[in-house]
């Protein structure tokens, strides 16, 4: 089954990602479960959510509903099972080469993914994306063969790609795509009206090899859910703390903007963030986090999740478009991950130089680094 539209993921009810009021067993369970009683057929699940918690509460909450009527996605990358977490850096990639060589990638990618499957109740993903992948990752024949080999044996439909959670990795999805456009279906990519850099700047290799774009943090730290507001105060834990100053008061002014640049249309903040990005060709899932904020008069997880289920079936226009997205501009407004040119000394997991395959992609898409890849804001 292709993905849908519109999409739940596990790292939703702030169980497994620090956000929110982390919801306790029935009422997770019950946020699944009501998203597929509302309409929304896709679902997405990541081993590395509670080392492996979110797959079985995945499972349990879609026990007993027909297998062929909603799309599971399933995204690994990260080795739980051997690898040592490194403290909020978290577990290391199982390309890592202090766990395994190349030879052994097809070994480790058949184990993860048979364990998925056990925890979360079935016998084939109809998507299995690649998450949080290093350098190794996006640019290793051994990494993508071991993946086609998983589609072989009928583990999984369809293959993809998941960079993050942070944002960046925009050269070294092009590359990935120009290498293996071929084997790759889906990517997911953080893109909002409010975050269209560096999403967008994929999107036209995107297009050009065929692969489809999911795109999540579409909600926009919950400010499109419009129960985050000036004032608002975050639980200490709640990663959203680290987002930079009077980031709320801003996005509620920008929210505002959009909301008047449609106004004829009857769209809540959410909806008119979904339809932005559905709006974008080969962006054909979105996937908003879903948050149940810990403050006084929140709305209800519940409520948001039919919001997302009722998204109605409509695109913007060309100028809608572009005038959302001078709204929200935010170029050069973080450091990015992966390929960045300014990054100096040994390569890390996340994060590396440009090589000369990198800048080969960047001159194949009129993409400058040096203008459309640096932080240029000051704090």
């Amino acid at each position: 089954m292709e993905l849908t539209r519109t999409a739940y993921g596990t790292w939703s009810g702030g169980r497994f990602m620090h956000f929110g009021e982390p919801l306790p067993d029935e009422r997770f369970l019950g946020a699944i479960r009501l998203a597929y009683e509302s309409g929304i057929r896709t679902f997405v699940t990541s081993d590395v959510y509670g080392n492996g918690a979110a797959d079985e509460m995945l499972g349990r909450a879609l026990e007993g509903v027909p297998r062929d009527s909603y799309c599971l996605v399933g995204i690994l990358g990260h080795d739980f099972y051997t690898g040592t977490r490194d403290g909020s850096k978290g577990y290391p990639r199982f390309t890592d080469p202090r766990l395994r060589k190349p030879s052994e990638y097809g070994g480790y990618l058949k184990m993860a993914t048979e364990k998925m499957l056990e925890r979360t109740r079935t016998d084939h993903f109809d998507c299995l994306m690649l998450h949080n992948p290093d350098s190794t990752g996006f640019t290793s024949d051994a990494v993508w063969n071991g993946l086609e080999q998983l589609r072989s044996e009928k583990m999984t439909q369809l293959l993809g790609v998941a960079p993050g959670p942070a944002n960046g990795f925009s050269l070294d999805m092009i590359l990935n795509f120009e290498r293996f456009g071929a084997l790759i279906d889906w990517a997911m990519i953080i893109l909002s009206p409010m975050e269209p850099w560096p999403g967008s700047l994929v999107l036209p290799a995107a297009q050009k090899h065929g692969v489809k774009i999911l795109t999540r943090v579409v909600d926009h730290g919950g400010i499109f859910h419009d129960d985050v507001k000036p004032g608002h105060e975050f639980p200490k834990y709640d990663h959203r703390t680290f987002r930079p100053k009077g980031w709320v008061e801003a996005g509620n002014q920008k929210m505002e903007k959009m909301r008047a640049a449609v106004q004829g249309r009857a769209l809540t903040p959410l909806q008119l963030a979904c339809i932005w990005n559905l709006s974008h060709p080969n962006v054909l899932s979105v996937a908003p986090t879903m948050i149940q904020e810990a403050c006084p008069g929140a709305k209800p997880i519940e409520d948001k999740i039919r919001e997302l289920a009722q998204l109605p079936e409509i695109r913007f226009t060309e100028e809608e478009l572009l005038q959302i997205e001078q709204i929200g501009n935010n170029k050069g407004c973080m450091e990015l991950k992966g390929g960045n040119p300014g990054h100096a000394g040994e390569p890390m997991p996340d994060r590396w130089g440009l090589t000369p395959d990198l800048e080969g992609a960047a001159a194949r898409w009129n993409i400058v680094p040096s203008r459309d890849l640096v932080c240029n804001h000051t704090a």
